[in-house]
């Protein structure tokens, strides 16, 4: 039956709305497996997005800003280390492995640092004055758009020219999809510092105050948490996740270094955060990988066009039957 319905267009007054499910039946382990590598991304984005909001109960839109700095700090490592744009480089394994140690330590080290320099001058200040919740939201707005433009006036409207340090090349199948080394590497970094974040907020002294901070911000400071010094850690982990997930970006697109390159991204990031339940570490990792195979799957279904609209509009229906995301579960509740 449904091999009857493949191929149908649903062409509602020329509107072009259409959908082809042999095109979403064939292309279906290889969508899996691309959207696994790339909702990694939106996975390490989405743990810095729900860090902050468990914490402050602030919605971080300049994270995309803090995300795009990692991965101007990386191809300007690349840049630094005489890799143009244009043909890929013939490299050994340990010269692969030596600069994209160098490119990830760069891109976490610039993430980290403008992640804590945005909330020491745009947070910071607005503490100290009790403003409320919605001040926190317009300065994070403002803070994107700051970001965005000085790298706007820095490097100009074009995207910086695609380096790529590593050829895909196919190193094994499932089901008939190929699966690629960067999908490999991308897909596996990512999970590693996934579990890193998860161990450390959930085994470490500073883990265990984000979390104190997170479940009642009053009752850990008469305990002795310092909070500043929480809400900073805070954003340090995010900011550097950001520029881990920068790496694996530039990997998959490496034209996408541009003033803009974060804005869509930190959208889809935060989604992936909502979609899971925002404030639940564990939550922003499955809500990234679920979102990356959907909108994949959608993008068959019914187009690249609606390749964006099919995440949204995912969020949307799940936020109708469970509002408070898949897991639902906060950051302080979280389980040692």
């Amino acid at each position: 039956m449904i091999q009857q319905l493949g191929t149908v267009l649903a062409q509602d007054s020329g509107s072009g709305i259409g959908f082809n499910v042999d095109l979403l039946l064939e292309n279906f382990w290889a969508n899996t497996v691309d959207g696994l590598s790339y909702g990694s991304i939106y996975a390490l984005m989405a743990l810095g997005y729900t860090l902050v909001y468990g914490v402050l109960r602030l919605i971080n839109f300049a994270h995309s800003e803090v995300f795009i700095a990692g991965a101007f700090g990386i191809w300007f490592t690349f840049d630094a280390l005489g890799f143009k744009p244009g043909p890929t480089p013939a490299l050994g394994t340990g010269e692969i492995i030596g600069t994209l140690a160098l490119a990830i330590g760069v891109g976490m080290l610039v993430s980290g640092a403008v992640a804590v320099i945005l909330e020491r001058v745009a947070y910071r200040p607005l503490r100290k004055r009790n403003a409320p919740s919605l001040v926190f939201l317009i300065t994070a707005i403002g803070a994107s758009f700051v970001l965005q433009q000085i790298f706007f006036v820095w490097r100009g409207g074009n995207a910086e020219g695609a380096i790529r340090i590593i050829r895909p090349t196919t190193q094994f199948e499932i089901f008939g999809a190929r699966v690629t080394n960067v999908q490999i590497i991308v897909f596996v970094a990512a999970l590693v510092l996934m579990f890193v974040a998860d161990a450390f907020i959930r085994r470490s002294r500073l883990g265990r105050g984000i979390r104190a901070v997170a479940q009642d911000p009053t009752t850990a400071t008469l305990m002795g948490v310092n909070r500043e010094r929480v809400i900073m850690v805070t954003f340090l982990i995010g900011g550097l996740l950001a520029g881990a997930a920068a790496l694996f970006y530039v990997m998959q697109i490496p034209s996408g270094v541009i003033y803009t390159g974060g804005f869509l991204l930190g959208l889809k990031a935060f989604t992936a955060a909502v979609l899971g339940g925002i404030g639940n570490l564990r939550g922003a990792v499955l809500g990234g990988l679920l979102l990356g195979v959907v909108e994949n799957y959608g993008q068959s279904l019914f187009g690249g066009q609606w390749r964006d609209v099919v995440a949204f509009v995912l969020l949307i229906v799940v936020l109708m039957f469970r509002p408070t995301g898949i897991l639902g579960e906060s950051l302080g509740k979280a389980r040692v």
